[in-house]
């Protein structure tokens, strides 16, 4: 006969109980089995609120339950966001992710509305990507740390169609070369390209079951895979191109590998839009800028190429010790020159020994080889200038201007004699200009 005090009393107790269900516990975020743990309570609390509002008259009603499943909707949502914040393996994101959408799932079953609880899978998304990107800078580090920055020997056949079975690569020219041979790239192009699919499956994965459209998934997907090239594998393509003990063959491989990746990108493009089913053409796709990332990479390793020629013959130059007072020149050039001027001849011998197809080989390699030599010409002639018009210099006597003619000629004959293909004409000799006429 007590029923409105048992009523009330009732709700009271369920109210302080939902609170108590409601409470994560701290170390919630470290395993699965503490979120599977959180969300059964939960469900369990409001599956036995539901089956008293459909078995019995009065004890609850559909505005008390509402209102509860409020509370609970805010304080859940707030806990998941403090908790998955502190994740940073992204497999266990996903496996939070699949948790939320069948704890949503199961709610809705029974009538609760859970549109909110997608809406912050879509924030938990964002801190998913992050996780992935975080993962897979470790994985490029490690694979541009292990390469060995030559091109990839082919023995036989096997090997060839493996290669060619992990990187999109077409080249009448090799293909019709014997065995052995090489293909122009090193191990880190198929290896690269090979994580960033990788990374584009670990993307999808997220989506899955979000009830999502096809072009927000594709979209999603080209977001994270541009972020994955121009910010993660960006940073550790310049790592390596700033590494102090970088050698120019590791810089020029550098060079040819990124053309290749950058070419590649076009399939990257059919990838997702084969896993997503969204054509390019569509009018809200966004486009893979990622290429940008290796003509940003290619040009910082061609600085790097031009900067470190020029230290290298700073080290030389301070070798020189010329006598200004000196009476007779000697009978040849100056030994610091002549080393010098070997070292540079052996240097474009590098250049002109790449392997790669002949189109590719002559422009890339070729282009950056001819930069550089007129670069190394102009820097040579510049600091011997220099050299002459020190304000140290007080006198020069006869024989010590003969001697430094005979380190101009020396300058001039390696000029002449062509150690890059492709100047027109005497173009490279004219870097020498300035310092013969003084």
């Amino acid at each position: 006969g007590a029923r409105e005090t048992f009523e009330s009393y009732y709700r009271k107790q369920r109210r302080k109980q939902a609170r108590l269900v409601l409470q994560p516990p701290s170390n919630m975020h470290e395993t699965l089995a503490g979120y599977r743990k959180y969300f059964h309570q939960i469900v369990g609390f409001f599956v036995v609120e539901d089956h008293i509002l459909h078995t019995t008259q009065g004890l609850v009603n559909r505005a008390y339950l509402d209102e509860l499943w409020e509370m609970a909707l805010s304080k859940t949502i707030a806990a998941l966001r403090t908790h998955s914040s502190y994740c940073s393996d992204p497999s266990l994101v996903l496996d939070l992710k699949n948790l939320i959408v069948l704890f949503a799932d199961t709610l809705q079953g029974y009538g609760f509305p859970v549109n909110q609880l997608f809406d912050m899978l879509l924030e938990i998304q964002d801190q998913y990507s992050e996780t992935l990107l975080k993962k897979w800078a470790g994985v490029f580090r490690t694979i541009l740390d292990s390469d060995n920055y030559s091109p990839i020997p082919v023995p036989d056949e096997e090997i060839y169609k493996k290669i060619l079975g992990q990187f999109p690569f077409q080249d009448a020219e090799l293909e019709k070369q014997a065995f052995p041979k090489k293909f122009p790239f090193s191990e880190f192009v198929p290896k690269v390209y090979g994580q960033i699919k990788e990374f584009i499956y670990a993307c999808l994965k997220f989506s899955e079951d979000l009830h999502l459209s096809s072009t927000e998934v594709d979209d999603m997907i080209r977001k994270s895979t541009n972020l994955l090239l121009t910010r993660t594998l960006s940073n550790c393509l310049l790592n390596v191109i700033k590494r102090k003990n970088v050698g120019l063959t590791e810089l020029v491989q550098i060079i040819i590998n990124t053309t290749h990746l950058e070419k590649s990108c076009k399939f990257l493009e059919e990838f997702i839009t084969n896993i997503t089913n969204v054509l390019p053409e569509t009018v809200h796709t966004t486009k893979l800028y990622g290429t940008t990332t290796f003509k940003d990479a290619r040009h910082a390793a061609e600085e790097e190429i031009y900067t470190n020629l020029n230290q290298k013959i700073d080290q030389f130059l301070q070798l020189a010790d010329y006598d200004w007072m000196a009476p007779e020149p000697g009978s040849r050039a100056s030994d610091y020159l002549v080393d010098l001027i070997g070292f540079l001849r052996s240097t474009f011998a590098v250049f002109t020994h790449l392997p790669g197809r002949a189109d590719v080989h002559s422009t890339m390699s070729g282009k950056v080889a001819q930069t550089a030599c007129m670069s190394a010409c102009k820097h040579l002639s510049t600091s011997l200038l220099q050299l002459l018009l020190e304000a140290e210099v007080r006198q020069l006597s006869l024989g010590a201007l003969h001697q430094f003619n005979l380190d101009v000629e020396e300058c001039e004959q390696f000029a002449r004699s062509g150690p890059v293909p492709g100047f027109q004409g005497d173009t490279l000799q004219l870097a020498f200009i300035d310092l013969r006429q003084v």
